[in-house]
């Protein structure tokens, strides 16, 4: 069973059942909490992704090229 088909019915009861648990003061600190991780998750994440693109970039700056090369006696 795919947890990609959460309906907003099952949203709402995932909502329902974390007050429940965790009561109403301590709701929008776990939202807070939780946004920054995934931002800095995000942040890492293009961080590496970043990091690969400019390596290659690096790469191939650094491959000499040959212009103009004459053999002269």
């Amino acid at each position: 069973m795919p947890f990609g088909n959460i309906g907003i019915g099952g949203l709402i009861l995932i909502l329902i059942i974390a007050l429940i648990i965790f009561g109403p003061s301590k709701l929008p600190e776990l939202g807070r909490a939780f946004g920054r991780t995934l931002s800095e998750f995000k942040d890492a994440t293009r961080g590496l992704t970043g990091n690969d693109k400019e390596k290659d970039d690096k790469n191939e700056k650094d491959e000499p090229t040959q212009i103009g090369t004459s053999d002269k006696k």
